[in-house]
């Protein structure tokens, strides 16, 4: 940041970029409003700011005159860029490669502006800056129109959630001020954002060095009918405040003091009052807030967003840093695998099948990369699957982590939405979280029955089992819809059946007209029916039924909940089919709706399938026969019921 800045800036030789616009000359009581400055390198970005300091008389006429003698040392002109590119190294290259942070005010309110650099090489320096904005001014230069790296900044924008958007087609005077120019880069532009998903607020010719169209509107260009930049600027709308959002409090750390243990943290989002119950996640422990503390100031009544405090409660309780604070209403997602848009930034690629440690908040977790969906070509925005993401590439993967992690979608709380990744202690990445096809787990994690005192048979399973002569089994088959586990379960159950053993099918045709009649398709009820008949096919294993259970199942965290439920008589069977194939098995058309868009959340298609990794037995029925598929497990299951003798 600039403290650093000032460290390495030779202040005899150009102004101090944090005393151009000092915050604590502002009179504005105005939250300031943050915004970002981005595009490909040597567009104009640092010429812009420099020039918007001047036109708000953020610059006093010392620090003018500094400017002057340092542009004309080197033999130019008037050159505002300097006022922010700090280092030597910027100054030789002409290049940006720190972010620097701005203050400034016009009429309406104050903002802090974030030069952020353009070159390829320093795009981990321009995520820095453009995470916290809340708007965003793109810059274009008139004479070279939109490059490569314009596009990357614009769809980093996107993934980061910055909506608010003014293009700035810059330099024109290099082109005369040529308003066909001006409207062919402008079309451009709105084509390429509107791919995107992203409505520019305005598209604007200016001359940063000439300081055209930038507080008033230029002569040269009358054409021009729209906003100046600081008319623009005026016009976007601050972020709703997080307080209004629901408490987010990530633990930082607990320290104790006499026989207080105090949790602190930092308020993400919402707000907090003493008497407050807690819900701690991932540990689902809850308390109430006894006192909120504060540093060398007496206790507090409640607390808001952005400050640092310290909680005691009603009991003890254990909590840990990494930890999430919430009310017991809107809690944060519990999950171990979601989706991510991420930027690549190491120079070793991303892998399907690598582990990177992650950071959400104050949680540290590791994670493997479970796929790569998509890389993005930020030149055509198309994209597919890869088996590695490349340095400074976007792309869309699906991230599963060892444990239970307490997070939000970025759409729905941006400060607690967003994650980096690292490697060997070096961030090398990072993105934002959506949950899009995957269910929040907390239902199915949490009990909720109380006063139970476990009792135990009589008759225990070994007894059943040897009396039924083979052991009780759940062999669970998964797979796409029309892969044929139905076919295939009900032809091993009538081959079993004939050889004596005690054997029975369950799936969504006797399952979801009862049991669990009352669930739907939403990635939660999804797991919720999952956990039931994982549930209900365990009691049937112990009872020495030989239970088929025939279920998409599409989520590997959920087949892991039925495993752990029936322990060793668990089976996972993939009954395998590429895609392709079950859509020409289609016989009630259900592919076909789902790609019309008539049936949302379809596995396969809008909704994600997560194959078996290592399941004990596969069933490829895109090249078997049913009755070979069905005689393939009919053995399997023979072997694996076997009674030891």
């Amino acid at each position: 940041m600039l403290d650093a800045d000032m460290s390495r800036q030779d202040a005899s030789n150009a102004p101090s970029p944090r005393d151009a616009g000092e915050p604590s000359a502002m009179t504005n009581a105005a939250e300031p409003l943050k915004l970002v400055i981005v595009g490909h390198v040597d567009h104009g970005k640092s010429t812009l700011v420099g020039r918007l300091l001047f036109e708000t008389g953020a610059l006093t006429e010392e620090k003018l005159a500094k400017l002057k003698a340092v542009s004309e040392k080197r033999g130019q002109a008037m050159e505002w860029a300097f006022l922010l590119d700090s280092f030597q190294a910027e100054r030789d290259q002409g290049v940006t490669i720190d972010v620097s942070r701005i203050h400034f005010q016009t009429a309406r309110r104050p903002y802090v502006v974030i030069d952020a650099p353009g070159h390829v090489e320093f795009l981990k320096n321009m995520v820095t800056g453009a995470a916290d904005a809340e708007a965003a001014l793109l810059m274009v230069d008139a004479s070279e129109g939109l490059k490569e790296q314009t596009r990357r900044h614009a769809y980093l924008l996107r993934l980061l959630g910055v909506g608010q958007v003014a293009v700035v087609v810059t330099k024109m005077d290099l082109v005369g001020y040529d308003q066909a120019r001006f409207e062919a880069i402008a079309r451009d532009i709105e084509a390429y954002l509107a791919e995107l998903g992203l409505r520019p607020n305005v598209i604007l010719p200016i001359s940063a060095r000439e300081g055209a169209n930038i507080s008033e509107a230029s002569a040269a260009m009358a054409w021009h009918r729209g906003p100046t930049v600081l008319e623009a600027l005026d016009g976007f709308a601050p972020r709703p405040a997080p307080a209004f959002r629901p408490l987010r409090l990530p633990v930082q750390d607990v320290y104790k003091f006499d026989d207080r243990r105090i949790i602190a943290g930092t308020i993400a989002a919402g707000s907090l009052r003493q008497g407050d119950t807690l819900l701690f996640s991932p540990s689902g422990k809850t308390a109430r807030v006894q006192t909120i503390e504060t540093w060398s100031a007496p206790p507090k009544v409640e607390a808001h967003v952005n400050e640092a405090v310290g909680v005691t409660l009603d009991r003890q309780i254990f909590v840990e840093r990494g930890e999430v604070a919430s009310h017991l209403e809107d809690a944060p997602i519990l999950t171990n695998v979601f989706r991510a848009r991420i930027f690549w930034l190491d120079d070793a690629p991303l892998a399907v099948g690598d582990v990177v440690k992650i950071r959400i908040n104050t949680t540290d977790a590791e994670a493997r990369v479970q796929a790569i969906e998509r890389v993005i070509d930020t030149e055509s925005l198309a994209g597919g699957g890869a088996e590695q993401v490349k340095r400074n590439e976007v792309a869309e993967i699906v991230l599963r982590a060892r444990s239970m992690l307490a997070l939000d979608e970025a759409r729905q709380s941006p400060e607690t939405g967003r994650f980096v990744m690292s490697r060997n202690f070096r961030i090398v990445g990072g993105g934002v979280i959506s949950m899009e096809g995957y269910p929040d787990q907390r239902a199915s994690v949490t009990v909720r029955s109380s006063n139970l005192t476990a009792t135990e048979s009589d008759v225990d399973r070994d007894l059943r089992w040897r009396r039924n002569g083979h052991r009780g089994l759940v062999v669970w088959l998964t797979g796409l819809s029309g892969a044929g586990k139905s076919t295939v379960a009900r032809e091993t159950e009538r081959k079993l059946f004939n050889k004596g053993l005690n054997v029975y099918v369950l799936d969504g045709d006797n399952v979801r007209g009862g049991l669990n009649a009352n669930l739907g398709f939403s990635p939660e009820d999804r797991t919720e029916n999952i956990r039931r008949v994982g549930e209900v096919a365990a009691l049937f294993a112990d009872a020495g039924v030989i239970v088929l259970a025939s279920f998409i199942s599409p989520y590997r965290t959920d087949r892991d909940r039925a495993r752990q439920a029936a322990g060793d008589a668990f089976h996972e069977v993939y009954v395998k089919a590429d895609l392709s194939i079950c859509e020409t098995r289609d016989p009630k058309g259900l592919y076909k709706k789902a790609r019309a868009g008539e049936i949302l959340e379809f596995t396969g298609v809008s909704a994600p399938y997560e194959a078996p990794e290592a399941p004990e037995c596969e069933v490829d029925t895109g090249r078997q026969t049913p009755e070979e598929s069905a005689e393939q497990l009919v053995a399997y299951i023979e072997q694996a019921a076997a009674l030891k003798a």
